[in-house]
């Protein structure tokens, strides 16, 4: 069956005729006035709608797949129909304003020097509008300032604050979870804690402490950047690599002593004293030892360091370095020395000589605690025992940008961070003798301002952590505490998740599962008794003595092996077991006691009188009178 083929003409609208076109020219249909359309309006009208229509089958051809629609419509160039309308429309005269063009004047005409008038008020409301802008503009520069310094502050998460005790002694060594799930701390009594916030309540206890190094203080901690393991450096030489749970995987070997080449050696013969990850390769970790040495280590060989850096001093001897990083492309590699010296070196070239070096970057022989780079790589900062703090820009090294002094440090592993966006340089300072109680000073990094400063405790404030995740700072204590700083709306997750978690004592429930099996048709001897409900099997024990633990009860006599408590000496414990009838009081004269029974014994002897009755001899007793007795000693008289 052949169906009609559908096609489709041309899609326009209906034009009027002629006859129409001159109704609408005429006076009635124009309007009154100047209330009617123009001529030159009327003519705009339609060509808009020409080009509508032509847009609109154009954009329906493009949407079905249709290449036309029957006869090809008529183009239209949109620059030649607004040419043809400016041309028919009419001149404007000189003397008519421009508000009789934009919109038709109704009634009355204004007076002559009206527009004189109201351009000289206008020009006046413009000089005055020109002048409040520039004092507002004034004004709100500095409000923008003001609002600067108090946009710092508030970027701080300082609002809330929550202690966890770690133990007695300096913590010195403090690293967070990249995720923000877990922390860990080291201490120099040993102790590694493992502190895990989504399972912590409000008592705030670590879920695990280990011992990783044996009696080695530890000084430095670092999760990788998956967070799965963790660098271990302690006051050995060899560095220690531990999973998440504190189970070690690897060991770094230790170098051989007699060798005076440190780059024969396989390992690290001094005590360590820094220790990072790479920020790009999980595998690669960098150390520093007091070997003046720095060794770049694979995760999956411990046996033998890959890079040996040799770190020296202006006069070509040794130095000793005490501060480690890299910078976060890890294109560069930063070490603090012992003689105030920050060397770099490039990852890219070898590692023979320096690539940036500052040799007087802080007093001499006061250790370099730490460097540390901004999140941009832009600027670097350093903090030292000499009680300064710099901050140096990586274009120009020759001289430091802001330096900030008197901020004491005792500990050699006293640190400095940067806040997330690198507005806010962050260190602690250690309590001076002059001071009642350390604090964390927050410096700003654009105008070396201090910006605020927290009180923390009555001890060194050593480490400091500012979490980018979490939004909140971690603070490692001298005396065992750590604190742990947050903004209720600010941060996240956290330690915002202990608090307000109650802690619950749990119930031990003893729980004995036994299989039994049921044999209707057993012998007596070899049935298995009923299994009872595990509350009257605890009734019952608490009635037995012995599985209950009954504890004895309060003495009240001297019967059963035991001393009364007024009977506390041997002879009335003694006398006690003889079975006497009579109570003998110690309190009382034992001479007095004794001779009360004198007159019985004499009567009625029963122990000592009836064994010597007949052998023992009548006293017979010195009756004379001392005027009487014999003369005294004569002295021998010498011849």
């Amino acid at each position: 069956m052949n169906r009609p083929k559908i096609t489709f003409g041309k899609i326009s609208f209906a034009k009027a005729s002629s006859a129409t076109a001159k109704e609408a020219e005429t006076p009635e249909n124009t309007g009154f006035g100047t209330f009617g359309q123009s001529k030159t309006v009327n003519q705009l009208n339609e060509a808009i709608e020409e080009i509508a229509d032509d847009l609109e089958s154009q954009h329906v051809k493009e949407v079905m797949g249709i290449s036309g629609f029957g006869r090809k419509a008529k183009s239209f160039d949109i620059a030649e129909q607004i040419a043809k309308a400016k041309e028919s429309a009419p001149v404007r005269a000189v003397g008519e304003s421009v508000e009789e063009e934009e919109e038709d004047v109704i009634g009355p005409l204004p007076p002559a020097d009206f527009s004189a008038h109201t351009s000289a008020e206008g020009e006046k409301k413009k000089e005055k509008k020109v002048r409040e802008d520039s004092d507002d503009s004034e004004d709100d520069e500095e409000d923008e300032e003001e609002e600067k310094d108090d946009d710092l502050v508030k970027r701080i998460p300082s609002t809330h604050e929550v202690a966890m005790q770690h133990g007695s002694r300096a913590v010195i060594a403090l690293s967070a979870d990249p995720s923000g799930a877990r922390l860990a701390s080291g201490s120099v009594n040993y102790d590694l804690c493992f502190w895990d916030f989504a399972g912590m309540d409000t008592s705030m206890r670590a879920f695990r402490t280990l011992q990783p190094c044996e009696n080695y203080p530890i000084r430095g901690i670092q999760y990788s950047v998956t967070g799965d393991r963790i660098l271990v450096i302690s006051g050995n030489s060899q560095a220690k690599i531990l999973d998440r749970d504190g189970f070690e995987k690897l060991e770094c070997v230790k170098g051989d002593q007699y060798i005076t080449d440190m780059a024969r050696t396989k390992g690290h013969t001094a005590q360590l004293t820094a220790g990072c990850w790479h920020p790009g390769k999980k595998e690669e970790f960098l150390t520093s030892s007091l070997d003046a040495t720095l060794r770049i280590w694979e995760a999956n060989n411990g046996k033998q360091q890959k890079i040996v850096i040799k770190t020296r001093a202006q006069g070509g001897l040794r130095t000793l370095p005490h501060s480690c990083t890299y910078n976060r492309d890890a294109t560069l590699i930063a070490a603090g020395c012992s003689d105030g010296s920050i060397q770099m070196w490039d990852t890219r070239r070898m590692f023979v000589n320096t690539t940036h070096c500052i040799r007087a970057a802080h007093t001499r022989d006061s250790e370099v605690s730490c460097v540390t780079f901004s999140h941009l790589g832009s600027q670097l900062a350093s903090r030292s025992c000499d009680g300064s703090m710099k901050l140096w820009d990586m274009r120009n090294l020759r001289q430091s940008v802001f330096t900030f002094s008197d901020l004491f440090a005792r500990y050699d592993t006293t640190d400095c961070v940067f806040s997330p966006d690198d507005a806010i340089l962050v260190t602690g300072e250690s309590l001076d003798r002059d001071k009642v109680a350390a604090s964390v000073q927050f410096f700003d990094t654009r105008t070396s301002e201090k910006i605020h400063v927290i009180p923390v405790t009555d001890s060194h404030v050593i480490k400091v952590i500012w979490h980018p995740k979490l939004n909140q700072i971690f603070v490692g204590c001298g005396n065992g505490t750590i604190k742990c700083f947050y903004d209720d709306k600010r941060s996240l997750r956290g330690a915002k998740l202990c608090v307000v978690k109650t802690y619950r004592k749990k119930k031990h429930v003893e729980v004995v599962g036994t299989t039994q099996v049921i044999t209707p048709h057993a012998l007596p001897m070899f049935r298995q008794e009923k299994s009872r409900s595990s509350r009257k099997k605890l009734e019952k024990e608490r009635a037995d003595p012995v599985k209950s633990r009954k504890p004895d009860l309060p003495i009240t006599s001297g019967q059963g092996g035991r001393v009364a408590s007024s009977g506390g000496t041997l002879s009335s414990y003694v006398i006690r077991n003889l079975g006497l009838s009579k109570r003998v009081d110690d309190d009382q004269d034992p001479r007095e006691a004794i001779l009360k029974y004198a007159k019985e014994a004499a009567e009625n002897p029963y122990w000592i009188a009836p064994a010597y009755a007949k052998t023992q001899p009548k006293p017979i007793f010195n009756a004379t009178d001392g005027d009487g007795g014999p003369d005294a000693k004569k002295p021998k008289t010498e011849e």
